[in-house]
């Protein structure tokens, strides 16, 4: 299928945050009020949501001014109205599987603009299997996972690559990313996102190869490739120089990874390496951490793919809605280093932190970003991750508005 050519579409508003009543949805709109306003000078924006009174209360709270859109996700034609009036939708309705296809599908159809924060790989290969084709057509440009799921790994390995590159003139063959820090709270919407995970694999067992797969996301007919790390037990990382311990998010974040490897036709060579862990510290005391992480997060995944006791869990774990106060988001914080080794030997550094709770009060940001820098992108139709549809031009607006760091050590 050849190229084709995007015409600027003609729309009512720049960018609709779908979801703006949610727990994210807020924060991004009071972000979008403090970075943009709310005259439209730069940015034209508006708020949509099932419910018309939570929408005023959410303008209330944030100050958002702006026009609203009442749509429920599964009225396919207010979700079809909704597009019509949009360049660009930023969803924050999860968790997607269950309520985020149509609107994907509408977007697609339209040749609009999207992005999201989803941390379901499941889904996003279900989105991008179905719809990419349609979307490369009408020059629809869609990007998931532009929150904590999986700016700062995405971007981070991309950052490294280009460091190496530039260092080395070769790209690096092995990237090891360790979470050194981090401080933030749990929220009601991605606890519920991982529990339908949970029960989708229960329901369908073959799922587990999907999600097993590290190449998931991969373009059709890229798929497949070299075993990759998996780290589920604690192990020594002497480039990092730390013990590891499993990271919760690795699995959908490695997956964008290996997807934007794929999407820039492997162009850090076909046998690029790439894993990520907690970082517990050196020594016995690091390795006692990461045995006690390991443990602890090995139970609750068991008891979590039980269907009764994922019940039981769900009385003690936050409800949808819920979420970290602002202090604690303002307290929150998160450093991440990249080690990557070239074919010849050379090493590399790297280091992305963030100012503000990862989940919520990062990603906020990092989605909000995001969105206005696929407004001024010459990218493509078709569904894209962050460093391919964004890149460079994204890390800039990250650091110089977003309280995001990419550094060389």
């Amino acid at each position: 299928m050849g190229t084709v050519i995007r015409m600027a579409l003609k729309r009512k508003h720049d960018i609709v945050v779908f979801g703006a009543t949610s727990f994210v949805g807020q924060i991004l709109c009071k972000y979008l009020v403090d970075r943009h306003g709310t005259d439209g000078e730069t940015v034209t924006w508006a708020i949509a949501g099932r419910n018309a009174q939570k929408l005023d209360a959410v303008a209330d709270s944030t100050g958002a001014d702006v026009p609203q859109i009442v749509a429920d996700a599964h009225d396919a034609h207010a979700i079809a109205a909704l597009c019509a009036s949009t360049k660009l939708v930023i969803s924050t309705v999860g968790p997607y599987a269950l309520y985020g296809s149509k609107l994907v599908a509408a977007i697609a159809e339209a040749g609009n603009d999207y992005c999201d924060l989803t941390g379901e790989p499941q889904w996003m290969q279900r989105m991008i299997d179905r719809y990419h084709e349609r979307a490369v057509e009408t020059g629809a440009r869609i990007v998931h996972a532009c929150g904590f799921d999986s700016v700062p790994s995405d971007l981070g390995v991309w950052y490294t690559q280009q460091a190496a590159i530039e260092r080395f003139g070769a790209p690096c063959t092995t990237i090891s990313m360790g979470v050194k820090a981090m401080k933030g709270g749990a929220s009601g919407g991605t606890v519920a996102s991982m529990m339908n995970m949970m029960e989708e694999m229960s329901a369908d067992p073959g799922l587990r190869k999907v999600l097993g797969n590290p190449y998931a996301l991969g373009a059709k007919g890229d798929r497949g490739g070299k075993e990759q790390p998996n780290v589920t037990m604690p192990v020594h990382d002497d480039g990092l120089g730390s013990w590891l311990a499993p990271f919760v998010m690795a699995g959908t974040n490695t997956r964008v990874v290996f997807r934007t490897h794929s999407l820039l036709d492997h162009v850090w060579g076909d046998d690029f390496t790439y894993g990520e862990a907690m970082m517990m510290g050196d020594g016995i005391t690091g390795r006692a951490k990461a045995l006690g992480l390991s443990g602890g997060l090995g139970g609750f995944i068991g008891a979590a793919s039980v269907r009764p006791m994922r019940t039981v869990l769900g009385r003690f774990l936050p409800e949808p809605g819920e979420g970290p106060s602002l202090d604690a988001q303002k307290a929150g914080f998160f450093d991440i280093r990249f080690h990557g080794t070239t074919a010849s030997g050379d090493t590399i550094i790297t280091k992305v932190t963030g100012d503000r709770d990862p989940g919520y009060g990062s990603t906020s940001k990092m989605l909000g970003e995001a969105a206005v820098t696929l407004l001024d992108s010459d990218t493509q139709g078709g569904f894209w991750t962050p460093a391919t549809a964004l890149g460079a031009p994204y890390i800039d607006a990250l650091v110089e508005y977003a309280g995001i760091t990419f550094e060389v050590l």
